[in-house]
């Protein structure tokens, strides 16, 4: 019998062979592609294509693990533009006094933490308010804020953003970022490994939208918060710019970070 005869699709053994192949082929891609992916996924409701594509490994758009729903796809529900919010009325600041009574256990009774919680005094109303609404959201966790904010209404954190902002900051201390004393990677960053300069967004004369003022603040929560983004624990960081900045950093190089700024 020649090889012509045994490859033909006229030879029986053959068809059948190569239809059984066929057939086996065609259960097992299905298993690997489409039944173990969606038996896994988080996304229930996710279809036969994209299942297919996360089997196969192609890029998927950015989702924290620990975050469900919409906070896997977006840091934050807030949106930041350059005026996104103007300095507040006395009737806003005055029900933000009355609203912020409740705060003062942690963050003090004139906004200065004396339990290394964050200052708010003089922080941008927009930070503060970016970081409440991410608190209600989910998109920050905290097991303390998220239950104290849960009962808050969208101007509520705006009264309170706009006292906390009204308040006298305290011990800034007037060095400038270019000080031979202030450390490098606040000076100029480390181009190298693409880490910008701390001052380019947290000078307090920098005035970026929703990004807080680092003076003052406790030396224990600004390398906690570091070391958060570094480890994917926090991501409400618009563009992902805190988790960029960080990443190269070592543990040494955050804690002199944190040092630094909580000791102006």
């Amino acid at each position: 019998m020649s090889n012509d005869k045994l490859f033909s699709l006229k030879n029986r053994w053959f068809t059948v062979s190569l239809g059984a192949l066929l057939v086996i082929f065609a259960i097992a891609a299905f298993i690997g592609l489409v039944w173990l992916p969606k038996t896994h996924a988080r996304n229930a409701m996710q279809s036969m294509w994209e299942a297919i594509c996360s089997a196969v490994g192609a890029p998927a758009p950015y989702q924290a693990a620990a975050l469900p729903g919409e906070q896997q796809r977006y840091p934050s529900s807030v949106i930041v533009h350059a005026r996104m919010m103007s300095a507040g009325e006395a009737a806003s600041v005055g029900k933000g006094a009355t609203l912020a009574m409740a705060c003062t256990m942690c963050h003090g009774a004139r906004g200065t933490s004396p339990a290394g919680t964050p200052h708010l005094a003089g922080q941008p109303a927009s930070s503060t308010y970016k970081q409440l609404r991410d608190y209600a959201s989910g998109h920050r966790q905290s097991a303390i804020m998220q239950p104290l904010v849960a009962n808050l209404s969208d101007q509520d954190m705006r009264d309170l953003a706009a006292y906390y902002a009204s308040l006298e900051r305290e011990r800034i201390a007037d060095i400038a970022p270019s000080a031979p004393e202030t450390p490098r990677l606040v000076r100029n960053g480390d181009p190298m490994r693409s880490v910008g300069a701390c001052s380019s967004c947290h000078s307090p004369h920098a005035a970026r939208p929703a990004t807080p003022v680092l003076e003052g603040l406790s030396e224990v929560y600004l390398r906690d918060q570091m070391l958060a983004f570094r480890d994917g624990r926090r991501a409400n960081d618009i563009n992902r710019q805190m988790r960029n900045a960080v990443a190269q950093l070592n543990d040494a190089e955050i804690a002199e970070l944190a040092r630094y700024y909580a000791a102006r």
